[in-house]
């Protein structure tokens, strides 16, 4: 478990919103990637349609734009670990296999090809108290980028059809929502009805942090359409007013601009070729830390995804 220099007593996990400077982090990993997927093993419609084209990204690319995130996290003294290398595994999307909400950190439930995941993390775990590690029952399916924090508010992406188990891009349900609510009764649980589909990346939120994002000071970014019922984005639009939302378009969204990475309420990591999100970002007085990341993003996930905060003040 790699990690920055100076951290020698154990984690104190605290995680209560997005946007808090962040003190300590996650961040996957690309390393010995393997090789490019079967158009059947891939889990998300990105990474289907650039398995297809033949443009899925090559590892050496996607080392590299790790890289620029690392160094961003360096320029702002962020504790930086890293899971165990995993020889031929995709571990780049740290925030799928757990999450932190206020001092306890809960165990995805997520693809079963995918549950070795977390045991590279064994070393940052040695450094958790075991009783704030939250293993949910089996029937609660639940990846860390479906579920948001917002101070008071959990806000959770969901899918609840009767054809969820159709949808390899269904990946948590009202069962985990439910679970979450009883874990902290003192927050406020909101779900949203996610839109899927397994082939169309256009017409698919794999999770929440694929069509919203709150950032500090009081923005959002949000994606209309990746909201299967409409009084869901609503909502969101009366959350937040109007005037503090980037609202992205279909396109946008593919390419993951709702998934940036908030280092503090005025520092967010985004990708450099995000040109009109950038520019908002700057214009409503934000710091942008522009880094290469569009390799990444043709698999489905992006700044957020590969990130999983541990503490932030």
């Amino acid at each position: 478990m790699a990690r920055n220099a100076g951290l020698s007593h154990p984690l104190t996990l605290s995680v209560h919103n997005e946007y808090a400077r962040l003190r300590a982090v996650l961040l996957g990993t690309a390393q010995s990637n393997g090789a490019t997927p079967s158009a059947e093993s891939c889990y998300d419609p990105n990474s289907l349609v650039h398995v297809l084209d033949g443009t899925y990204p090559t590892e050496a690319d996607m080392q590299n734009e790790m890289a620029a995130v690392m160094d961003v996290f360096k320029k702002y003294d962020v504790d930086v670990f890293r899971p165990s290398v995993i020889e031929n595994c995709n571990q780049i999307f740290a925030r799928d296999i757990a999450f932190v909400i206020d001092d306890k950190m809960i165990r995805s439930n997520i693809l079963p090809d995918r549950a070795q995941e977390f045991e590279a993390l064994e070393s940052l775990l040695s450094q958790i108290n075991s009783e704030q590690l939250i293993i949910l029952p089996e029937d609660c399916h639940v990846e860390g980028g479906d579920v948001i924090l917002c101070d008071d508010y959990i806000f959770i992406g969901v899918y609840s059809g009767p054809d969820y188990p159709e949808y390899i891009t269904a990946r948590t349900n009202l069962q985990a929502a439910e679970a979450l609510q009883n874990l902290f009764p003192k927050k406020t649980v909101k779900t949203f009805e996610l839109r899927k589909s397994n082939t169309n990346p256009l017409g698919n939120a794999l999770h929440l942090d694929c069509c919203f994002q709150p950032l500090g000071n009081g923005n959002a970014l949000i994606h209309e359409h990746g909201f299967l019922n409409n009084d869901n984005y609503k909502w969101l639009l009366d959350f937040f007013g109007t005037e503090h939302v980037f609202q992205a378009t279909k396109e946008e969204m593919s390419l993951m601009n709702c998934n940036v990475f908030s280092i503090s309420e005025n520092v967010v990591i985004s990708e450099q070729n995000f040109t009109r999100l950038n520019t908002w970002l700057e214009a409503k007085g934000y710091t942008v830390e522009k880094v290469p990341y569009a390799e990444i993003s043709k698999q489905g996930g992006l700044l957020r995804c590969s990130t999983l905060p541990l503490k932030r003040d």
